[in-house]
């Protein structure tokens, strides 16, 4: 993919733990550095977004005109969410989630030991499991929000929703939904971070 992912990074992969019965485990990776060490989680999702761009057919990817990862007043990891790790790290995903049951807000509220979906969420239905937008539009599984990300609409701190990854009719969109909100076949999923490899 030309992210200039170094080898050294590939060969201290090791081996993945084993997941958990409806939990799937996730190899992410983290870009760029936010300042404190960390990953910059809004290069992490918008470098996966942009590959979605670039591999899909013309025409099958949507984008919110409210979205803008490159504003810092209008897109962020929100600040209480954990940091992502540079580099390569590992996830559990929940993958047992009910759609319309819970807005983001009462989602991460109720969370135990788990955070909402950020640049993992990207990652996942862009890079890793590619054909899962595609079981979206067959609504074997549901739209996602990815309540570790906030989106300010307006672009001014207005910090009121979180992107929502869907796909329909073979288009894959990203649009953005207010976290108080309860949307109809939208799913708010989890994950653990797990330590690193």
């Amino acid at each position: 993919m030309r992210w200039r992912i170094r080898d050294q990074e590939f060969e201290h992969i090791g081996a993945l733990p084993s997941p958990e019965e409806n939990k799937g485990i996730v190899l992410c990776h983290g870009f760029g550095d936010n300042g404190a060490g960390h990953a910059d989680a809004v290069l992490s999702g918008r470098l996966a977004w942009e590959y979605a761009w670039k591999t899909r057919k013309r025409g099958t990817v949507w984008q919110s005109p409210y979205i803008d990862f490159n504003k810092p007043d209008a897109f962020r990891l929100r600040p209480s969410a954990p940091p992502r790790p540079k580099g390569f790290y590992v996830v559990q995903m929940e993958l047992e989630i009910m759609p319309g049951t819970m807005a983001a807000a009462e989602a991460l509220k109720s969370f135990r030991g788990m955070t909402g979906w950020g640049p993992e969420g990207f990652q996942f239905l862009c890079v890793t499991h590619a054909h899962f937008p595609d079981l979206m539009s067959e609504r074997k599984i549901p739209f996602m929000a990815l309540a570790d990300y906030e989106v300010a609409p307006y672009g001014f701190n207005d910090f009121m929703d979180a992107p929502q990854l869907f796909s329909s009719n073979g288009i894959l969109g990203l649009g953005i939904g207010n976290i108080e909100q309860r949307y109809p076949g939208f799913a708010v999923p989890g994950l653990v971070l797990l330590p690193v490899p």
